[in-house]
């Protein structure tokens, strides 16, 4: 379920933030809206894989069951409804176990029923922009409007944004979506080499042409044409851009004869373009022309609260590509939502490969982040933390199981003692005073015990090494 959204649309505040928290401990990417903001939900729900419903405000739970027939809902009220989509109550307090297991169900409805999705990878694009934040979220509502059509597009913002993401998302999502996405940095070719990079050249064009070649326009013939750091690029190249876009036509260097243009045009810059029209660094008609469809992408600054959701999506990124996975503290997430992130969610990305790579398989605390990231102090610890650790408390938090003070008698209601408790001792002995029970109820069959405990054969094993059990204790 890690790859899948969750929409929460609940009025209830307070439990629509608790329940993502537990889909963030889970690992599961999700959005949460109001009862009442359909504007957001609606345009969101086909690219979500489960819906959880709470507290409504005008519409009907069963409207919205008939009207999206193959997404599973879920429900945190008891009411029942027959539609084959939805997939049943989620008991409230929520526990850890009992949302795993309707996710799972939505999961196995959702391979049943599979949607159309006519733009896959673009949905997968899509899914990088993450956020709950105002600015995030009209992106995302500008790049859909726009997708279809074949207006030009002029993506503004700060370098490490995601403004390529941003533009290859329109491109897989529009009807040109099985031609090329081409992209050239304007800003990164000498100005002499710019014109035949674009436009292509002749053999014999000039000193070094020793056959003829074709440019970025004719390798993106009905495609997308990607001109990034489009403010770089040198007045007298301008002039020469301006009239292919209000022709169609080019023509390669040395070459007499005029190719018709077919495709879309989208840039990109990090520049103010106005303020460089204002000094004569950038022409006023070239700006209109490509200007006809702005998208600005938020600076990371600004949507520090989304930057859980966008670790996970990185971190599913960059997992298949190394081969082992990082969870990281509380409190390092906390120190990192802190860092005012000049590099934008490039730096995010650069930082989370980084730590892929010095600890692999572990989990990170603010004193194993790079110094400049630290800016919470970092708590001491006896020895590392484990994903065994990591479950353990988990388990604590949100099962409905006993847990004892200083045996095993008292409740998940208990109060916590004046003089503190050893949280990780008291764990341990829970768990194994739990196998214990298991393994006596089921005449120490440790696949029968593991079936009782909810968990494989292996890993109940693998905790029976650790604690030092046997099938006798």
């Amino acid at each position: 379920m890690a790859d899948m959204g969750v929409l929460i649309v609940d009025a209830d505040v307070q439990r629509r933030q608790q329940l993502g928290i537990v889909l963030s401990f889970m690992g599961i990417p999700w959005q949460e809206v109001a009862a009442s903001d359909w504007s957001v939900a609606i345009e969101a729900l086909e690219g979500l894989q489960a819906v959880i419903v709470g507290e409504l405000i005008e519409d009907e739970l069963a409207t919205l069951l008939n009207a999206y027939p193959r997404i599973p809902f879920l429900s945190l009220n008891t009411t029942e409804y027959p539609n084959s989509n939805f997939i049943g109550t989620v008991a409230t307090p929520v526990s850890y176990e009992s949302l795993t297991r309707s996710l799972h169900f939505c999961q196995a409805f959702t391979s049943l029923h599979p949607r159309q999705q006519i733009h896959d990878k673009g949905q997968t694009l899509l899914r990088l922009l993450v956020g709950k934040g105002r600015g995030i979220q009209e992106v995302r509502r500008l790049i859909s409007q726009v997708a279809e059509t074949d207006a030009n597009v002029l993506i503004l913002g700060e370098s490490g944004t995601g403004k390529e993401v941003v533009a290859r998302a329109i491109h897989e999502l529009s009807a040109r979506s099985d031609g090329p996405f081409v992209p050239i940095n304007c800003g990164a070719i000498p100005a002499e080499l710019l014109e035949s990079e674009l436009f292509g050249h002749e053999k014999g064009a000039f000193t070094g042409a020793i056959a003829a070649r074709r440019g970025r326009f004719e390798l993106a013939q009905g495609g997308t044409l990607f001109l990034d750091e489009i403010g770089d690029m040198p007045l007298p190249m301008q002039v020469k851009l301006l009239r292919v876009l209000q022709e169609r036509l080019f023509d390669r260097v040395g070459g007499s004869k005029p190719i018709q243009a077919d495709v879309r045009i989208i840039a990109a810059t990090h520049r103010d373009l106005e303020a460089l029209i204002r000094v004569q660094g950038f022409r006023e008609d070239l700006y209109y022309r490509l200007n006809v469809f702005p998208i600005e992408t938020p600076p990371l600054r600004e949507r520090c609260d989304d930057i859980p959701l966008l670790l996970q999506e990185l971190l599913n990124r960059h997992t298949e590509h190394h081969q082992s996975m990082i969870r990281l503290t509380q409190r390092a997430m906390e120190s990192l939502m802190q860092y005012p992130w000049p590099g934008n969610v490039r730096e995010l990305s650069n930082l989370l490969e980084r730590l892929l790579i010095l600890y692999p398989n572990q989990i990170v605390d603010v004193a194993d982040l790079p110094s400049r990231y630290r800016l919470l102090p970092s708590e001491p610890r006896n020895e590392p933390l484990t994903d065994m650790d990591e479950r353990d408390a988990l388990a604590a938090v949100f099962q409905d199981i006993p847990v004892p003070e200083h045996g095993l008698n008292s409740t998940r209601n208990m109060q916590m003692p004046e003089e503190g408790l050893n949280l990780k001792e008291m764990l341990a002995d829970l768990e194994v005073e739990l196998i214990r029970q298991a393994l006596e109820s089921q005449d120490g069959v440790v696949a029968r015990a593991a079936d009782l405990l909810h968990m494989r054969r292996t890993t109940l094993v693998e905790k029976m090494k650790k604690y030092g059990m046997g099938k006798e204790q």
